[in-house]
């Protein structure tokens, strides 16, 4: 518990977030601090207003505790059996459209396949602070932003431009990229503001155009319900507006271009033990991405 509580201190930054993470009191886990300080007869850590940073003694304390709490959960887990079930609470950031709708399936399969898991599903368009936030994996949409991690790609969601007939002014849709730029926009600004590239299925050519959106969202459902207005002209996953597709209420615009499409990976910090709880969600989501996106899983 004291070498436990010292990680935690030194992961999270300060006592307080540490207490937070634990469940517990700040000065509880001062407390812990100081008993494990007089136990070892060494200063771990200098605190000031301001600042909390490693002694030299801290460094090498905090370098072998990490390895002696890995050590120990693997044989807390093989001595459990956790290796065929898993046992306890998983925390799981995804983002917020697919978290709401695509992958809720496959996680409901997860809870039935192993009774004695708990999840916390927690939903933001965001890299997450792993060890600070105590997140054991999350699932990211677009281009990642951290290298430190280990990703696991899931696949690619198709995108394509679509719009409400009403922008087209009984025009027939445009099939080149040249006849987009004049509409009205509406822009994803997680992924495009003012520039939109679309590649040719065939050809392999690549055309980029400049846009002049009359609206900017980073909510995939937004976008898709002010297009279905006649806002404007987006491009968008192409599962997202399969139905409006489908109704009529919205059209495909340049058929035969597609934005790039954007890839799905689940990211988790490295660690020499992952425990059954996290390889037995690791191995659910991949078969069950692809087939909720409807997209060939990677090689």
């Amino acid at each position: 518990m004291l070498v436990e509580t010292f990680v935690r201190i030194v992961d999270a930054g300060s006592l307080s977030a540490a207490a937070r993470l634990l469940e517990t009191t700040q000065p509880t886990v001062s407390r812990r601090l100081k008993a494990l300080e007089t136990s070892l007869g060494v200063r771990l850590l200098q605190r000031s207003t301001h600042a909390m940073t490693l002694t030299d003694d801290g460094m090498r304390c905090y370098a072998r505790a990490k390895e002696l709490i890995a050590g120990w959960q693997a044989f807390e887990s093989e001595i459990r059996g956790a290796g065929d079930e898993p046992v306890g609470s998983l925390r799981v950031i995804a983002p917020h459209a697919f978290g709401q709708q695509q992958l809720v399936a496959p996680l409901a399969d997860y809870l039935r396949r192993y009774p004695r898991m708990t999840v916390e599903w927690t939903l933001h368009d965001r890299t997450p602070d792993f060890i600070a936030e105590g997140i054991d994996c999350a699932i990211q949409v677009g281009t990642l932003k951290d290298d430190g991690v280990v990703a696991i790609p899931l696949g690619a969601v198709p995108r394509i431009v679509v719009g409400a007939p009403a922008i087209l002014d009984g025009a027939a849709p445009p099939t080149h990229p040249d006849g987009l730029a004049q509409l009205p926009w509406i822009a994803a600004s997680s992924f495009y503001r003012d520039e939109v590239a679309l590649t040719h299925a065939v050809r392999g050519e690549t055309v980029r155009m400049r846009i002049q959106p009359r609206l900017y969202t980073d909510n995939l459902y937004a976008l898709r319900s002010a297009a279905v207005l006649g806002v404007g002209a987006a491009v968008a996953s192409t599962w997202a507006v399969r139905e409006e597709l489908e109704s009529g209420r919205l059209v495909q615009l340049a058929p035969d271009w597609q934005a790039t499409p954007l890839p799905i990976h689940l990211i988790y910090p490295p660690a020499r033990f992952y425990p059954a709880r996290l390889r037995r969600f690791i191995d659910i989501m991949r078969v069950a991405v692809p087939q909720a996106f409807g997209i060939t899983p990677p090689a």
